[in-house]
This record gives structure tokens, sequence and C-alpha cells, in this order.
């Protein structure tokens, strides 16, 4: 058997097999199955050389009669998001051990079936196939909402739910009416149409809803705020650290290749969207007394930096874009957990009713401090080299776009170092704060020691993603929008 097909196998086994487990070994079991997938990512990544390219494992007729093919294949870009996928999903797990709650067992298994999804959405090289794990990953994140979020989370789950699934029909009706030119639904055969610009951005328009929605862009992120702040942690964590970034993926591997008359027309706009969306997140993230709420806005403005270097379709700053979704990943799962531990411990995440947790809890505070630093961006932390080439690529784009996305750097600061600030320092106003557990401190120790590694090795992210990053620009086909 080919080892990449146990990347399907694996999420599978375990979301089954977890449900028939006693209940004293679930989270042992499911940390067990995240840890597996884990090792088999890093073993395919020791086996890959990111100069042959992409590699497909399968790749054959399915369904004929509608040009719909099993075609599954992986380059430097797809394997860095399986990585990031199958690190974040033993530490979530491994953040949930000591939380109360109805069924381990189904909430372990949701957490799997997610994963299933996510490694299809980043090896899917078939339109089709790619529609249908988008899809799969939207039922065990709703599911996991709905079963363990807050009181008053329906509301926001239906609102989450119609917006994802409807952006995705307009995904799927482009889909449909591109191959409509082509022999196939395969990626290659999508690529060769050749559209009007008038068609191709009607067409790219249905790819960028679906994305625009679940990364998400300005103004399409109403969903986003009340979805992360009345999901359970883990949930938010999964939404934060991984999904949205399927959507920024579908941007790199599928809207960019696929439209390229329609770039001309299409990239100053989305461009702009992005950077408004740099500041204004940042700036409601700064009036926010709940910390879960803060961090939600925040990552809107991370991510508008991340969606607007994209579509700049220079190699250098696709790169860093890549290097900064990892650093969001990490960054948003270790400040979420730092959300959590707090409202776990004092039953609140109002900045208003915290103050003084650093005496009582040193451990934690420099944890905390660690990744607000790790935010920000600061050098030797994994977000300054990905900030520093998107912020690089804007500025060659657009001066002026430079500067605004640029407020970044000022505005991360206010609002990261405000709710650590608030939180940490001051007047004692709770009761006793027990420290971290084992289990939190691996979490976050994990997290640390990546931010810090690849911020002290970018080139390791780097060296791995450019030469599929070339060829991913090569095939748009024409030069790089930056003039």
């Amino acid at each position: 058997m080919k080892l990449e097909l146990l990347l399907f196998i694996l999420p599978v086994f375990f979301a089954l097999s977890v449900l028939v487990m006693p209940q004293s070994f679930v989270r042992t079991y499911g940390l067990l199955g995240g840890l597996a997938t884990l090792v088999l990512t890093v073993v395919l990544m020791a086996n890959f050389d990111p100069a042959a390219g992409m590699h497909s494992f399968v790749s054959q007729e399915w369904i004929p009669a509608y040009g719909i093919t099993l075609n599954f294949g992986y380059d430097g870009i797809s394997l860095m998001m399986l990585l990031l996928t199958t690190v974040l999903v033993p530490l979530i797990l491994l953040s949930n051990f000591g939380r109360e709650l109805s069924s381990n067992r189904l909430f372990t298994s949701m957490v799997f079936l997610m994963q299933f999804g996510l490694i299809g959405v980043f090896i899917s090289l078939d339109g089709i196939w790619f529609y249908i794990f988008w899809e799969i990953t939207l039922i065990p994140i709703f599911l996991i909402a709905y079963w363990f979020g807050e009181p008053e989370r329906k509301a926001a789950l239906m609102k989450f739910f119609m917006y994802t699934f409807f952006g995705s029909l307009f995904m799927l009706a482009s889909l449909i009416g591109l191959k409509s030119f082509a022999a196939s639904f395969a990626i290659e055969d999508l690529k060769a149409v050749e559209l009007a610009p008038e068609v191709a951005v009607w067409l790219l328009g249905g790819f960028f809803l679906a994305f625009a929605i679940k990364v998400p862009i300005f103004p399409f992120h109403t969903w986003q705020p009340s979805t992360y702040s009345k999901a359970p942690m883990a949930g938010t964590m999964l939404l934060s650290g991984i999904m949205l970034k399927m959507a920024l993926y579908g941007m790199l591997r599928w809207m960019l290749p696929l439209f390229p008359e329609a770039l001309d027309c299409v990239t100053l706009p989305i461009i702009v969207l992005g950077t408004i969306g740099v500041v204004y997140g940042a700036i409601l993230a700064i009036k926010q007394d709940d910390m879960k709420r803060l961090f939600a806005f925040a990552s809107i403005s991370h991510v508008g930096l991340i969606a607007a270097g994209i579509m700049t379709a220079d190699k250098d700053t696709i790169s860093g874009s890549v290097l900064q979704m990892i650093n969001h990943g990490l960054v948003a799962v270790g400040l979420f957990l730092a959300a959590d531990v707090i409202e776990r411990r004092l039953g609140t995440r109002s900045l208003r009713e915290l103050g003084g947790i650093a005496k009582q809890a040193p451990k934690f505070a420099f944890w905390f401090a660690a990744l607000a630093f790790a935010s920000v961006s600061v050098p030797f932390t994994s977000g300054f080299v990905g900030e520093f080439l998107l912020l690089k690529g804007l500025f060659s784009f657009d001066w002026v776009i430079g500067i605004v996305a640029g407020s970044t750097l000022i505005l991360g600061a206010v609002y990261t170092f405000r709710a650590y600030q608030l939180s940490m320092y001051g007047p004692v106003k709770t009761s006793a704060f027990t420290d971290l557990s084992i289990s939190e401190l691996i979490v976050f120790a994990v997290i640390i020691i990546a931010v810090v590694f690849l911020g002290v090795y970018p080139k390791a992210v780097i060296d791995f993603v450019e030469p599929s990053v070339t060829d991913l620009l090569a095939s748009i086909k024409q030069t790089p929008l930056v003039p």
C-alpha cells in the first residue's frame, strides 16, 4: 500500500475506532492517533524532493461521463499544510485533557473526521474532490460547535453554516462552468482552458466568494467573531488554526492558476479588501473586552494581510504567505488556549474582570508573554520573516497599500499587549489561579519551540516551498503582477 493512502485511511480509522474505545482510554487513544498521522506526514516530507515538483500518487479516470477523476498529489506547499494540520490536531486534542465534555468519544471522532477532510483538501487535484472534501470539513466543525459550544451558540452556528455552505455553492457553480470548456475536472485540464477575460472574472468570482467567506476577508467576516466566541475552545482552535488555511491554500492552488485572464481585473480590489481587513480587524480587536473576540478580530487582521500578499503573485511574497500561514496557525492555537486556560479557572474572559494573574501563575504568564511576542512578529519568531516578505511585496505592488498594511505592526502590538497587561498585571481581581497543568505546559512549549525554530531558521519552510511556488507562478502563464 502506498504511504500516501494512509493519509486518508488513518483519520477515518481513528474516527470510527475511537467510538468503541473505553471512556478512560479515549483521550490517550486520540492523542496516539494524532501522533500517528504526524509521523506519517514527516516520513512523506523526508522522502519528498521539493525540486521534483508535484508528486501525483493517484491519477486515473473515475466517472468519465462527467469528467470526474481520481487525482491526488502534493508538492511543497501541500506538504507544509499537511504538516500544520497534523501538528495542530494532536496539540488540540492534548489541550482538551482535563476538560469535561458530554462525550469525549464523539468529540475525538469529529476531530479526526475534520482532519480527514482537511487532508483531502490539501492533496486533491480534481475540482470535484476538492469541493467534496471542502464540504466534508463543514460537518464535524458544525457538530463540534453544536454539541459542545456555549448555550447561545445556535444563532451564531446557523449564520456560519449559511455563509459557508452557500459560498461553497458559488465555487461549485464556477467549477461546473469551467469544466464545460475542459476535458475533465482534473486541475491540469482546467488550467489548459483559455477564457475570455469577462468570463474568467465571473468564474473566478465564485471561487473568491467561497474563499473570502472562509478566510474570512472583509466584508465577508461577519460570521466569524460570534462563531469563534460561541464555539468550544477546541472548535475555535480548529477554525482559526487550520480550517481558514483551506481558503488561503485554495487561493494559491486553484484561484490564481485557473483564471490568469482575470487577474488584471481583480488583483487590486482583492488586495484592497485584504488591506482594509488588516486595519479593520486590528481596530476592533483593540476595542474588545472579551479575550476570545479580541483574538477573533486579530485573526481577521492577520489573514487579511496573508490574502493580500497572495494576490501579488510574487514569488517571495507567496513564500512568505505560506510561512505566515504556519505562524498564524501555531500562534492562534496558542492564544486561544491561553484564553481557555483563564476561562476554565476563573469562569470569565472579560478583561475588566481580570488582573494580577502573573503573581499567581508565573509559568502561564511566561508562555502567554512568549505568544504575545510571536503574535506581533518580533525578530527570531516565525512571524517576523513571513510578515516582512508580505509587507515587502505589498510595498512593491503599491506603496500606499504597503503603508496601510504596515499599520498592523503598531496596531497588533496595541491590542496584544493591552490584553496581556490587563490580564496579567495590576491588582489581583480574581480568586486563586492554578498554574499550568502538564498537558497545557506541553502544548505551549511545543508551539513556542516551533515558533522560535522557524524564527531562527525560516529557510526550513522557504526553501521547501520555493520550487513549488515557482512552478505555481509559471502555471499562471504571465509575469508577476508586481510593477
